[in-house]
């Protein structure tokens, strides 16, 4: 215990790196997400059936490979366009985890933005076509509070997965709390010590994430329960 003590500065940095990461990826995955929901909803084929396929694609790969083809194969990719006598390029372990994770996360979050959009009653969207309202003001004023709602516990859900899934980067070589861990279980030769901490620390960033998600719940259901 006086080990962990000891480097819990240590493992402090970590998990701000890990936290970084993960919202970095939630703001990048959120926006790719809507825009794949929105290109699925399309009713000209040349644009649902590949966001169909693209999600499809991302969803039968293991996060951990993708993490690898951005990271090396990007990288390798990026060094041949430049030519024989290009330098090499490097791609930053955090830059490579936030572009993988957010392909993966925003894969997952289209089909929940989708069925949050279906939910919609198109009513309401004609009422607001009828109003004279433009195509964005009945997105922002009829349909994302509504889809925001619908959509926030499949979002939890993700963000809870996402938390984890950043452990995968540390592998690449991004100092955030598996890596940090990883150094101080080798420095000390106690591994079980520090994992079972990194195991704690990764517990209460869930329990205040879903205390966080259940508050939200509550705060968009509030007009709901009025009209009921």
């Amino acid at each position: 215990m006086e080990n962990v003590v000891a480097y819990l500065p240590l493992l402090l940095e970590g998990l701000k790196m890990t936290l970084w990461l993960a919202l970095t990826t939630v703001f990048v995955g959120l926006a790719l997400g809507m825009l794949l929901a929105l290109a699925k909803l399309s009713p000209r084929g040349w644009l649902s059936r590949p966001a169909f396929a693209l999600t499809n694609f991302l969803r039968g790969i293991p996060e951990f490979l993708i993490l690898l083809v951005v990271f090396y194969g990007g990288a390798q990719i990026l060094s041949d366009m430049g030519g024989e006598g290009g330098a090499p390029f490097d791609i930053s372990p955090f830059g490579a985890g936030v572009f993988a994770l957010s392909l993966v996360f925003g894969s997952y979050a289209s089909e929940t933005f989708r069925a949050a959009f279906l939910s919609v009653p198109k009513g309401q969207v004609e009422a607001g076509v009828a109003y004279g309202f433009t195509p964005f003001q009945v997105f922002r004023l009829v349909q994302l509070p509504q889809i925001w709602r619908v959509a926030l516990p499949g979002i939890a859900n993700l963000w809870q997965g996402l938390v984890k899934d950043t452990a995968l980067v540390s592998i690449v070589g991004l100092d955030d709390l598996m890596r940090k861990t990883n150094q101080a279980a080798q420095t000390t030769r106690e591994p079980f010590t520090f994992y079972f901490a990194a195991a704690v620390i990764f517990l209460i960033v869930t329990l205040v994430s879903m205390a966080f998600f259940a508050w939200m719940e509550r705060r968009s259901a509030r007009g709901v329960r009025r009209a009921k």
